[in-house]
């Protein structure tokens, strides 16, 4: 997709700490964009995986479209977890081509 294609209304959000500022700082980036009118499409690998862990993990997930949202399948499986973390579905537990996707689709990108 070329940059003239992608949506300049859309933030990617590329997430691999686990630490709690990092929680923190995310859950203010997608609160502030939306307020903004804005949408974002997020995406957990490595460590970050282990933030489905924190308390108000269920609130943040309700917080953005099923199809904005993943977990990369093979992390969380990496790091002991299995199943698939309460409140999302199997559709969100997804490959790094989503991450790719995001690289492609959004016009802004910030890793965390």
């Amino acid at each position: 997709m070329s940059e003239e294609e992608k949506d300049m209304n859309k933030l990617g959000i590329f997430v691999t700490n686990p630490h709690q500022d990092t929680w923190r700082h995310l859950k203010g980036i997608v609160k502030a964009v939306q307020k903004a009118g804005k949408t974002v499409r997020v995406f957990f690998t490595f460590k970050s995986v282990y933030l489905v862990q924190q308390s108000d993990f269920l609130e943040f997930v309700k917080m953005i479209p099923e199809e904005d949202f993943a977990i990369c399948h093979d992390s969380y499986t990496c790091e002991g977890f299995d199943g698939i973390p309460t409140g999302l579905t199997e559709k969100q537990m997804r490959s790094q081509a989503y991450h790719g996707d995001i690289v492609d689709v959004c016009g802004k990108y910030i890793s965390l």
